[in-house]
């Protein structure tokens, strides 16, 4: 394992202690089985397993650094929600989207669920929620989930800069299922109580990946290794004016891990998730005759057929970096070291970009990349 860094600054990351380091390589300690009974009584959550109990812990506990997102105009605000949730056996898993057909950008790719805040005054992790209610159906308010169930917003990891010019502030949320709740005389399941029953809006399906596995080059889930394809491919490409690590990861899915939306997604120009890092996300003209909405949909189609749905770019590059803080592990595979694109944010503001309104056809060319590089901060 290696990694690079991506700039000539020294690059915030979270430090975690020696004692929460040991803590993450033996899970299964003594004295890890005493945190772990303490853990599940405080958090009234018998299913999560030492290594996720201790998970959430740190993400719970962890604080950001100061953002740039607050200093962004509407225009330049997104979020996107990292849902957490225990499977059978207790380890964490993470809510993921297809997206739609009727999307004019990227039919058929992965990402999480989100979009562009609506307010000023709204919070990131309100804009995830509400973005997550529309494409996917997550009510949001707890009273609207079933019984036994509620969301806690866990904490936030620092803005990452999507090729759109967009501050994307990526919101970590665990779907907690209380341990003494029953569904038909059943421990509580999301997998089967909640996800199947979501309304899926504005997405051709949603999937769930095993949280852990993004620091890992293969996959872990011996029955996941019998899947036809590869877990983990890489490379280094050029972004931001230097090495950057592109991630590409290949999750198996299975009738338990993937619901597809009940009927057609209805076109909705308000859909706007910026993780595809495209112009724009308005959907398909229904009048055009032809090729866009017909390629889009056959992507779309092909996608979901696959036994194995790629998870890349900046969806994957958020899903490493979470999982880095909740495990208090590096990755297997080589990676960079920083943690989302805080300073580059700065450096570009420092130029005059990332304001109000985009220009036609202006986007983040070498030029731009170098000049924000060698801005002066104060």
């Amino acid at each position: 394992m290696s990694c690079r860094g991506a700039l000539k600054y020294t690059p915030w990351h979270p430090r975690p202690s020696a004692k929460s380091q040991t803590s993450a390589r033996h899970p299964t300690s003594p004295s890890w089985s005493r945190k772990q009974t303490h853990l599940q009584q405080w958090h009234g959550m018998a299913a999560l397993s030492p290594a996720s109990a201790a998970a959430i812990a740190r993400l719970r506990a962890f604080v950001p650094p100061p953002t740039q997102y607050h200093s962004l105009p509407l225009a330049r605000r997104a979020a996107v929600l990292i849902l957490l949730f225990a499977d059978r056996k207790g380890d964490l898993r993470v809510v993921l989207t297809i997206r739609s057909a009727k999307l004019k950008n990227y039919a058929g790719h992965a990402a999480l669920p989100g979009g562009k805040a609506d307010f000023l005054t709204e919070t990131p992790f309100q804009t995830a929620r509400r973005e997550a209610f529309e494409e996917i159906g997550l009510p949001l308010s707890d009273e609207k989930l079933p019984p036994g169930y509620s969301v806690e917003h866990l904490t936030e990891l620092p803005a990452n800069l999507a090729v759109t010019e967009l501050g994307v502030r990526p919101c970590v949320a665990w779907l907690r299922a209380t341990a003494s709740a029953r569904q038909n005389g059943n421990p509580l399941d999301p997998a089967r109580d909640l996800l199947p029953k979501l309304d899926a809006k504005e997405v051709a399906a949603v999937f769930t990946a095993p949280f852990h596995n993004f620091l890992r080059q293969t996959d872990e889930d011996e029955r996941d290794r019998k899947v036809e394809g590869q877990w983990y491919k890489g490379s280094w490409i050029s972004w931001h004016e230097s090495n950057w690590r592109m991630h590409q990861f290949h999750v198996p899915v299975t009738p338990s891990s993937v619901f597809l939306a009940k009927k057609s997604p209805p076109a909705s120009p308000s859909s706007s998730n910026p993780d595809l890092d495209s112009d724009s996300d308005e959907t398909t003209d229904p009048s055009d005759s032809g090729s866009a909405s017909t390629d889009a949909a056959r992507h779309t189609a092909e996608a979901l057929k696959q036994p194995r749905y790629r998870v890349f770019g900046m969806t994957a590059r958020i899903l490493v970096d979470c999982a880095r803080v909740a495990y208090a592990e590096d990755p297997e595979f080589e990676h960079n070291s920083m943690f989302g694109d805080e300073v580059m944010i700065e450096r570009l503001r420092k130029i005059g970009r990332l304001g109000e309104t985009k220009k036609e056809g202006e986007r983040l060319t070498r030029d731009v990349m170098e000049k924000a590089k060698n801005a002066k901060l104060s």
